[in-house]
């Protein structure tokens, strides 16, 4: 063979071997090296086993799977079982728990170990290396990430929908899992207070959330709060929807804040239906068999004009996940800044995909998540949610209590406030302890407020237009009360003549649902 043969074929030979290289090396993403910071990692794993202190600065943001290399993600998890047992880490106890799992010689052996530790002569850096090293970890993720969705866009049986949410999805797990705010100091914190306590002074209302406009309740809550998970629980039949949507009726028509509602039970036309039935004031029942009088035709056309222009927001999608919720209001909340999000019913929702376990651990899941999305875009969450058939099976009045949420202990954990529906005539109770009528009268039940007080605050259900409203004046005997004394009728101060035993959570006022000028005007809230 010739020495020019032979040098072909050692080129050839050595761009094969390249070529195999390339195809095998996890470093390589399409021709390039990934992003990463060996000599960082190794920086870092050093610092933790020479000082004592070193890994709790490091330890809320670090992971095993953020290492680039297989050996220092072997290394890290050591460090991690020692200090999950609270044992001290350092070269020693490092080296035998490798050795008590069989990794030891697969990361190099105990010279290995004694090397990192000769890389650095002080941990004075090591926050600024492992975030170094944790965002070359978020570099890589996003790659791919991109890279399979760029390979699956290329593919004509991918569906291109199912694409976006699997891509929207990705990202949004990164942002999850990697990304957290930092603790604030209380100089900063105090500043924030003092301002929003500021704000309030000039408010009449007493309102500091989202109000329900039902206004016993809002004296009670403030409004729906600001990072607020709230759980409307209710057995079936108990008007659970119509509770809410009539408050989310008030709040986007009669204070214009943007309200988004997800109905995994009803479609969304359904849900709209019921908006206009109680809206307009026309029985349901005529509304779905279009069998309306002719005023009635007029009237629906004049009453839902407010309702059209309405800044409510409905997504119909059914058997909706956590990822997916997560995804779509925060979208939501870029496009039109939505002030509340309502869920009917949390029961219907699905966990993550890569949720293990029963249903009732998936449901622990599921209202962990919705608190965290409360808290993330600092609004309230409203979630229906079923109770379960023990209400149904005691004695005596049948009213629900915190132990009958269904499915999981941990909703009563994860809520900042807990509220039934309770109808008394439902359970055939025509007549409350002291001798009035309960026809129509509706109870909401605080079981459960974190920052206010439990109370029963009546409502009144008008079952023909599917809503709530305040309850009239006329549920109660007003015999000896003297109406100019305005104090005594919202129940901010005794007064002569006032009947002790009348509720002192209601204020003496038309119903601004349902009360209208016939020149059109609405009555003026509060």
């Amino acid at each position: 063979m010739s020495s020019d043969n032979f040098e072909n074929n050692g080129n050839s030979r050595a761009r094969s071997d390249k070529r195999t290289i390339a195809r095998k090396s996890p470093q390589l993403i399409g021709g390039k090296l990934q992003p990463q910071a060996v000599e960082l990692e190794e920086a870092v794993l050093g610092s933790i086993m020479i000082e004592k202190n070193a890994l709790t600065s490091v330890i809320e943001f670090l992971r095993p799977e953020i290492f680039y290399k297989d050996a220092h993600q072997k290394i890290f998890k050591a460090v991690m079982d020692l200090y999950s047992e609270s044992s001290p880490v350092d070269i020693l106890t490092v080296t035998n728990q490798l050795r008590k799992t069989g990794d030891l010689e697969m990361v190099g052996g105990a010279f290995f170990i004694t090397e990192l530790t000769n890389r650095v002569a002080s941990a004075a850096n090591i926050e600024f290396h492992a975030r170094i090293v944790a965002q070359k970890y978020l570099q890589r993720q996003l790659i791919q990430i991109s890279t399979e969705t760029v390979n699956m866009a290329y593919e004509d049986t991918t569906d291109i929908f199912e694409l976006l949410d699997k891509a929207e999805s990705g990202l949004f797990k990164i942002t999850e899992g990697n990304l957290r705010r930092n603790a604030e100091n209380m100089s900063d914190l105090v500043k924030k207070a003092v301002l929003e306590i500021e704000k309030l002074k000039d408010k009449t209302d007493g309102l500091t959330g989202v109000p329900s406009g039902f206004t016993a309740l809002d004296r009670v809550t403030s409004g729906w709060q600001k990072s607020d998970l709230v759980i409307v629980a209710a057995r079936p039949a108990m008007g659970k929807t119509a509770f809410i949507l009539s408050a989310v009726r008030n709040a986007a028509v009669g204070f214009n804040f943007p309200v988004a509602v997800f109905s995994l039970e009803m479609s969304s036309v359904q849900l709209v239906n019921r908006l206009i039935a109680g809206e307009a004031e026309i029985e349901a029942e005529k509304l779905k068999k279009g069998n309306l009088a002719p005023h009635e035709w007029q009237q629906l056309h004049s009453k839902v004009g407010k309702l059209s222009e309405a800044p409510i927001y409905i997504d119909d999608t059914p058997a909706l996940n956590v990822f997916e919720l997560r995804a779509k209001v925060r979208r939501m909340k870029q496009q039109y800044g939505i002030e509340m999000i309502v869920i009917d019913y949390l029961q219907l929702m699905h966990g993550s995909g890569d949720a293990k376990g029963n249903r009732e651990q998936e449901i622990s899941g599921i209202s962990r998540a919705l608190k965290g999305i409360a808290k993330e875009l600092s609004v309230p969450v409203i979630a229906l949610s079923q109770l379960s058939r023990a209400v149904e099976t005691r004695g005596g009045d049948k009213k629900p209590m915190l132990s009958d949420l269904r499915e999981s202990g941990s909703i009563e954990q994860d809520a900042d406030m807990v509220m039934f529906l309770y109808r008394p005539e439902y359970y055939g109770f025509t007549q409350d302890e002291s001798g009035r009528s309960t026809a129509g009268v509706a109870e909401v039940i605080i079981a459960k407020h974190r920052n206010g007080s439990l109370e029963n605050v009546p409502l009144k259900f008008v079952g023909k237009y599917i809503k709530y409203q305040d309850l009239e004046p006329d549920n109660f005997d007003f015999s000896g009360f003297d109406p100019s004394n305005l104090n005594a009728a919202a129940g901010l101060a005794p007064s002569a003549g006032f009947d002790d035993e009348r509720p002192q959570n209601f204020i003496i006022r038309p119903s601004k649902m349902n009360e209208f000028d016939e020149g059109g005007d609405d009555f003026a809230p509060f």
